[in-house]
């Protein structure tokens, strides 16, 4: 696992020795970045249940201003910040260590991003996109991006939000709403 481009390029990120997490694979990030090139630059980003800090760490070396990675793990937020420190991105990053529901709840300004890769079937995305319709957490203009399995088929219409792309990588899918 790599980053891909920008500033932080070819850097190495430490993934766990098992299972417990699953990153993205840089076939799928690159194709995620490759959808979201225009809304990367000074953006906040919000990278919910995080696990290595993958994506988020793309989304800065790419140019977002601000990035919170959240996590539950207490694995996971050590190696977030073992990868934030590697790639020199601590002025940029912020950890939020807890629940998704109290990460999403504390947050007062909103995020132009928000980048959801739940464990699979667990039935966290309805409740991440009714929560963050709640506390008002995602920009006017903002994009939600969901990774989920191709058999979980998410609606066209999500909270007041709409899906404006669909793609599909092998077993994963990349839903993005607006």
């Amino acid at each position: 696992m790599r980053i891909i481009a920008g500033e932080y390029k070819g850097r190495r990120l430490k993934s766990p020795p098992d299972y417990t997490v699953r990153p993205t694979t840089d076939k799928v990030k690159e194709a995620l970045f490759s959808i979201l090139s225009e809304k990367i630059w000074d953006s906040r980003v919000l990278d919910l249940f995080s696990g290595t800090g993958n994506l988020g760490l793309e989304a800065l070396s790419r140019g977002a201003r601000l990035c919170v990675f959240a996590d539950n793990s207490r694995d996971s937020i050590e190696l977030i910040k073992g990868n934030i420190t590697h790639c020199g991105a601590e002025d940029k990053a912020r950890v939020a260590a807890g629940d998704y529901r109290r990460v999403i709840a504390k947050e007062r300004e909103p995020f132009d991003i928000i980048l959801l890769d739940p464990p699979y079937g667990k039935g966290y995305l309805e409740e991440c996109f009714k929560l963050i319709e709640e506390n008002h957490s995602l920009a006017c203009d903002g994009v939600i991006v969901a990774e989920h399995r191709k058999e979980e088929v998410l609606p066209e219409e999500f909270c007041g939000l709409t899906k404006v792309k669909e793609r599909r990588y092998g077993v994963i899918m990349l839903s993005i709403y607006s």
